[in-house]
């Protein structure tokens, strides 16, 4: 069925209830169901965009000096066979990444051939992302921890990426909350999905709420002008992914309150393929209740990996 008749089909049962005096508490309305509906095509388009997740092919550290790479099995990182079998080698260097590519090897960086490149990590203000053919990769650093990042923008996880399953809209769960903050700003060590790696994001406080008359509240990060939740409540592990689910808000002003919606939480980029360094909920940030909003988690969603690739 075309969305936008869903969304105005289930706008029709709804006015009818409200008319009969038959809506439920939790029920949302018709504004709030196209709001979601808006939001969650949006979601489903970042996660196939070219800085997306659904096409990342790979993710090497650098644990040597100097390291080679190309599809060819002698290499020290192996590249999926659709690249050419020997492409160059990365330098690490105090500087960065330095990049040497092989004469027969065709890279480039902005469209134009390129034989060396410094690469710069995503920490600076201006990382690279060099292309070969329908592969492109960037220099990493999470955590002092450098690495190469692969995509393939023709990537087949692209076109079999199944339906994302989502809880039923609840009202009930898009929350006032308040931000409480500490006497000054704390930086988190929050755990990751790779060993070794952490996530330090710095924290003003905590944000409470209350759900059916019980108080919780969620270690808030600073991102910008939001602030990032992960969080684990009694569905991790069962209906929802195991280690945790983001979820964003905007900074209240001093005085003020925000609104905390667990509709529009999802799932982290590990979810779906082995190739990302997300972060996982906190012992402080797991909620003694079930979040039966926002995004589901089931197995056929965890679509690239290297051995399917």
């Amino acid at each position: 069925m075309n969305k936008s008749i869903l969304v105005f089909a289930l706008a029709a049962v709804f006015a009818v209830a409200c008319v009969a005096g038959d809506a439920e508490p939790g029920v949302a309305d018709v504004a709030y169901i196209a709001e979601i509906e808006e939001w969650r095509a949006g979601r489903l388009e970042r996660l196939k965009a070219k800085n997306g997740y659904l096409n990342l092919a790979g993710l090497f550290w650098l644990e040597d000096i100097v390291s080679s790479f190309g599809s060819d099995e002698q290499n020290d990182l192996r590249f999926p066979p659709k690249a050419a079998a020997n492409i160059g080698v990365f330098e690490l260097t105090n500087d960065g990444v330095l990049m040497i590519v092989l004469a027969e090897a065709d890279v480039r960086l902005d469209g134009e051939r390129v034989e060396s490149l410094l690469m710069h990590d995503g920490t600076t203000a201006a990382p690279q992302t060099v292309t070969s053919g329908s592969l492109a990769w960037v220099a990493i650093n999470r955590d002092g921890k450098i690495g190469i990042r692969l995509r393939d923008f023709n990537h087949p996880a692209l076109e079999a990426f199944p339906p994302i399953p989502y809880f039923d809209i609840n009202t009930d769960l898009r929350v006032e909350a308040t931000l409480e903050l500490f006497d000054e700003p704390r930086i988190m060590n929050v755990g990751t999905v790779i060993e070794g790696v952490g996530y330090n994001p710095m924290s003003p406080g905590v944000l409470a709420f209350e759900i059916d008359g019980e108080s919780f509240e969620l270690e808030a990060y600073a991102s910008g002008e939001n602030l990032f939740f992960v969080f684990g409540d009694q569905t991790s592990g069962r209906e929802t992914y195991g280690a945790g689910r983001f979820v964003y808000t905007t900074w209240p002003e001093e005085g003020s309150t925000t609104v905390l919606d667990f509709n529009k939480s999802y799932n982290p980029p590990c979810a779906f393929g082995d190739f990302s360094t997300c972060p996982v909920a906190s012992p402080q940030n797991r909620l003694p209740i079930r979040i039966e909003a926002g995004e589901k988690f089931v197995p056929e969603l965890h679509v690239t990996s290297m051995t399917e690739y």
